[in-house]
């Protein structure tokens, strides 16, 4: 299984695209670094965990992944209120991440049948 082509790891980078290309000019850059770092974290920790070998460590790292998600989705409600997320924007990115977090979960469910 190589992540490059899993639809969790694709979505996933997308979204990361999408919220470092809207901050790009953020002139709050502690809150700009945050949200782009928990965006970044969610490809990156499903691409490390589908290249370790066993499958304990694979679903560890997926989990980091959807840690992540929900990081990134406190931080987009955060940046709504103070006004750094446009509304409409804010939704479409709660959302994304919310499928990437089912995606995950259902990806984990799958491995841990594979271990038993």
């Amino acid at each position: 299984m190589r992540f490059e082509d899993m639809d969790v790891w694709k979505k996933a980078s997308r979204l990361s695209v999408s919220i470092y290309r809207h901050f790009s000019d953020l002139k709050d850059f502690g809150f700009r670094d945050q949200v782009t770092r928990s965006s970044l974290s969610i490809p990156s920790n499903i691409a490390e965990g589908i290249e370790r070998k066993q499958v304990r460590e694979k679903v560890n790292f997926l989990n980091y992944s959807k840690g992540s998600c929900a990081e990134l989705r406190t931080q987009i409600y955060i940046g709504i209120e103070i006004g750094c997320i446009p509304k409409d924007t804010g939704k479409n990115w709660i959302k994304e991440t919310e499928e990437i977090s089912s995606m995950l979960n259902g990806l984990m469910m799958y491995l841990d049948k594979l271990n038993l």
